[in-house]
């Protein structure tokens, strides 16, 4: 991955579009700090247009992998991505028949894409997460865009001058632009400044309900061929392991293609694969994700931290993740500690569960749906919307050390199969035991060589910001009830009337954002709806107590949460300091 900014049409002096250039683009230097470029093209009279990007090396190590990209064959053609493209390996034998390639990396492919396909057509030839420009000085033409599901971030708006701005993250174009927006996934736009849609699946229909039936052997053989392609690269890569179904899922599939031959960690400078896991001591997912870690052999890191150290943490935190959202700030806290400490051993990217819980209705809320149709609009509803949340958090919050983070539960051809599946089988009681993600727990179920231990497939779901200890979410709570007093709360809807905090918590949150992103377009990016251990606000209307207790924790639902509560108090490990936690959420 990497930091991208291109400005397209800016007028002023070359020096000063340079300089211009190089002072934001450097704002995103943490994604990827490498190598630099920035690539100046002259637009016409006193006019610019502006290519630059931060670099991560990820495929091809060497300088040749270095971008902006100019087209071997087309001069004139100059591109840059932000992301990895999955099906370069497959494809790119039958392209160097007929173009020529000036490195290795999957990037470079883009242009040939685009010369192949046409500007309209070319993002449906990318298999991958990436936020994509090009620019064609043939005929002063611009495009840009973002993957299917918006793991890669793009921001974008104009100055006052008409001038298109575009970045990795807010922080590179905020105080440039009159109004600065989420660009949205699987949209693209060009020089006539329509944003335009490009990605058209079935599933994108509210209305369209689907009857597919379920084959257990064909979604494990899918999910392992995805797992296999997005593992792909030349640097070293590890595992978050939370001890959650989904993040343990990967990471057997990872181990058995290891055992298989199909990774060669020898060729990327690896012994041991390494896994990671945070949290208070003794909390939930340190226990459970080291018995997965254990189980597979890999070289494991149990990283702890305080609830004190994690409260110092919340300024940079919501800097470098752009939202005050109170979920996203619970759950990004320790994930943006713990790539500190992975930047530290040399690991540039690493697998990720994110997503699972969207496509399977894996929250706890979900207990709740009342038909399988409103089910399935949830689904739909969680799926848009994911960008702003957890695949944020994810990219933004680990790119801040240099971390990259692949999520295989969002591969586009891996989506589109899971959603076609009619939803009465993901719904709670549809079959026994009745657990959240069942058919994918069932799926890779696997007694002679299981891919992840029984106990560990079979644990009801519990939310990052629950699992790294239960003491953390109260902490927060404690120090925003310290920091923002009555009066100015109360003054909450004249200080903030856009995006009014609700609670103390979010005001704390608001006011640390609103010193770095100070406009009310900056706001506008960050989610704002009601919800109940991360659902919409939609599905509030499923149980009247939900409408009562808007809580974005999983222990929100505390007649199903308590399930999970039982399970780590009956673990025959100690899991002392938050076993006091658990027990007194659980007299509640």
């Amino acid at each position: 991955m990497c930091g991208i900014l291109a400005i397209f049409n800016i007028k002023g002096t070359y020096i000063e579009v340079r300089t211009l250039a190089y002072n934001l683009s450097k704002r995103q230097r943490h994604r990827g700090p490498d190598r630099s470029r920035i690539i100046i093209l002259k637009a016409g009279p006193d006019t610019y247009h502006i290519l630059a990007h931060e670099r991560l090396n990820i495929v091809d190590l060497s300088d040749r992998g270095r971008q902006p990209f100019q087209l071997v064959d087309d001069q004139n053609v100059y591109y840059m991505q932000n992301g990895e493209l999955y099906n370069y390996w497959s494809i790119k034998p039958e392209f160097e028949k007929k173009y020529k390639f000036s490195s290795n990396s999957d990037s470079e492919i883009v242009g040939m894409l685009y010369k192949e396909y046409g500007p309209n057509d070319f993002w449906n030839h990318m298999d991958g997460m990436h936020a994509t420009i090009v620019l064609d000085m043939n005929n002063q033409t611009y495009y840009a865009g973002r993957d299917h599901i918006g793991i890669i971030p793009l921001y974008y708006g104009y100055n006052k001058d008409g001038a298109l701005f575009l970045s990795s993250e807010l922080k590179g174009i905020h105080d440039q632009v009159v109004e600065v927006k989420q660009f949205p996934p699987g949209h693209y736009i060009d020089q006539t400044n329509e944003i335009k849609k490009w990605y058209n699946p079935l599933w994108h229909n509210f209305d369209h309900i689907p009857t597919g039936e379920i084959n257990f052997q064909e979604m494990r053989d899918r999910f392992i061929d995805v797992v296999r392609r997005e593992v792909k690269g030349d640097a070293p890569f590890g595992l978050f392991i939370s001890g959650g179904v989904d993040s343990s899922i990967v990471a057997g599939i990872v181990a058995k293609l290891i055992k298989n031959g199909e990774i060669d960690l020898s060729k990327r400078g690896m012994r041991k694969v390494h896994s990671f896991c945070i949290g208070l001591e003794g909390s939930p997912d340190l226990h459970f994700a080291r018995k997965v870690a254990e189980y597979h052999g890999f070289e494991h890191h149990s990283f702890t931290y305080t609830v004190e150290e994690g409260l110092d943490y919340i300024p940079e935190v919501i800097y470098h993740t752009e939202t005050f959202n109170n979920t996203t700030i619970r759950a990004s806290t320790p994930m943006y500690m713990m790539c500190r400490r992975i930047k530290a051993l040399g690991i540039k990217i690493c697998l990720t569960g994110e997503g699972s819980d969207e496509l399977f209705g894996g929250y706890l809320y979900f207990h709740k749906a009342p038909n399988r149709v409103e089910f399935h609009q949830e689904l739909i509803r969680k799926l848009n919307d994911l960008h702003k949340y957890d695949l944020l958090r994810a990219n933004k919050a680990c790119l801040a050390w240099g971390i990259e983070t692949r999520p295989p539960f969002m591969n586009k051809a891996w989506i589109e199969y899971v959603m076609s599946i009619d939803p009465k089988y993901k719904m709670i009681n549809a079959f026994q035991p009745q657990i959240e993600k069942y058919i994918l727990r069932k799926a890779f179920e696997d007694l002679e060589n299981p891919f992840v231990p029984q106990e560990i497939l079979w644990r009801q779901k519990e939310q990052f910001s629950d699992g790294v200890g239960y003491s953390w979410r109260d902490g927060l709570i404690e120090r925003a009830n310290q920091l923002v007093s009555d009066q100015e709360f109360a003054q909450a809807s004249t200080t903030y009337p856009v995006s009014t905090p609700r609670d103390k918590e979010q005001y704390w949150f608001r006011q640390v954002y609103s010193s770095a992103f100070p406009s009310d377009s900056s706001a506008l990016t960050v989610p704002y709806g009601k919800s109940i251990a991360c659902s919409t606000e939609k599905a509030l209307e499923w149980d009247e107590a939900f409408k009562k207790n808007t809580d974005e924790s999983g222990r929100a639902v505390l007649s199903i949460h308590n399930d999970a509560l039982k399970e780590i108090l009956q673990e025959e490990d100690k899991i002392t300091d938050e076993s006091i936690k658990v027990q007194d959420h659980f007299q509640l």
